[in-house]
């Protein structure tokens, strides 16, 4: 499934510095709980609607908050609403049970299943391998088809093709044959190529992204859209398929375009969460309490707990927290002892 001769340096480099920072994040600043919740909240608008949008809906992040907030979106059709509704849905359970979920023929037919059920045009082949031939579409900024972008596998080829693709998938990962990141990237390519099911398959692919690299690891996916990144070079996302595509499960198979941009999302993915915990950007990762002490902080040259408490009428336990983290990531200096103490910005 992979041919070596085309895993080239360039390559080897990428998932070389994806996994430094990799274990940058993991031995990193350890942020707050209720932080990575917000984090997670705001990834979970963000891929839905990055995601839907690289299939033509048209739907913004700030649409997509008002429709899960309940509030009437008339002006977009039913089939953007409901696309929206179980990309959210089963996102966000991949992101709070992943550790939970097998990777294997009836979780990926399940997904498709979940991410398309509130859609009543697909309701009779959601989970459901596709029954007559289709194909990839490119989809310009107003949701309209500007080409095909590849023929996709037969109909009838399509089961048997996709157990094959998912046995050897777990097979790789599970000998640890190849680097996991090649063994995704290699899946993804071969089933956007086969697209198993009528419709779907592209969020369907990012999905499994997500799915996947969590499973190996990559603990930082739900805090990063991934899909953003996708959205932000489509383009590129395109032609890199299209490239690897053509001569795809033929002696002159070459998918190192696909691997190369693939591996370079996941780069900029993973430098955009370890920016998260770079003393620049802390800030933006602080709940409304840390926010609040830490702005009333750069009011003063010094600043007791006690006067902290007092202002901002938070427990002293929670300031506590709050003033230990703040010294853990050396934005803060302590001076003095006991009820003397006082702290400083840095």
């Amino acid at each position: 499934m992979i041919n070596l001769k085309t895993i080239s340096p360039d390559i080897l480099s990428l998932v070389a510095k994806i996994d430094e920072l990799k274990g940058m994040w993991t031995s990193g600043v350890k942020l707050h709980p209720q932080v990575l919740k917000k984090l997670k909240e705001s990834v979970l608008v963000t891929s839905t609607g990055a995601s839907t949008r690289i299939e033509g809906a048209k739907m913004s992040d700030e649409d997509i908050e008002k429709l899960l907030r309940g509030i009437s979106m008339e002006k977009f059709a039913d089939r953007d609403k409901q696309e929206v509704r179980g990309y959210f849905e089963l996102l966000e359970n991949i992101f709070h049970s992943w550790q939970d979920i097998y990777f294997n023929e009836s979780s990926i037919k399940h997904f498709h299943k979940e991410l398309l059920k509130y859609a009543e045009r697909d309701k009779l082949h959601r989970g459901e391998y596709k029954k007559s031939e289709n194909k990839v579409h490119m989809i310009d900024a107003a949701g309209n088809s500007i080409g095909v972008l590849f023929d996709t596998a037969p109909s009838y080829l399509a089961p048997s093709k996709t157990k094959d693709l998912i046995d050897w998938t777990q097979n790789a990962l599970k000998e640890k044959k190849y680097h996991p990141l090649l063994t995704i990237g290699i899946f993804l390519v071969h089933f956007l190529q086969i697209h198993p099911f009528q419709d779907g398959n592209g969020r369907l692919s990012r999905i499994l992204t997500n799915f996947l690299l969590l499973k190996e690891g990559y603990v930082y996916v739900p805090y990063v859209s991934h899909e953003k990144i996708i959205e932000d070079n489509k383009p590129e996302y395109y032609l890199a398929l299209r490239t690897s595509q053509r001569n795809l499960e033929t002696k002159e198979e070459d998918v190192s375009a696909w691997l190369l941009f693939f591996l370079k999302a996941v780069l900029k993915q993973s430098q955009e969460a370890i920016n998260l915990l770079s003393d620049e950007n802390i800030e933006k990762t602080f709940s409304k309490k840390q926010l609040a002490v830490w702005e009333y902080l750069k009011t003063a040259q010094e600043i007791t707990p006690l006067e902290i408490i007092k202002k901002l009428e938070i427990p002293r336990r929670t300031i506590n927290q709050i003033l230990d983290k703040l010294l853990k990531i050396k934005r803060v200096e302590r001076i003095g002892m006991g009820r003397s103490t006082r702290y400083k910005v840095l």
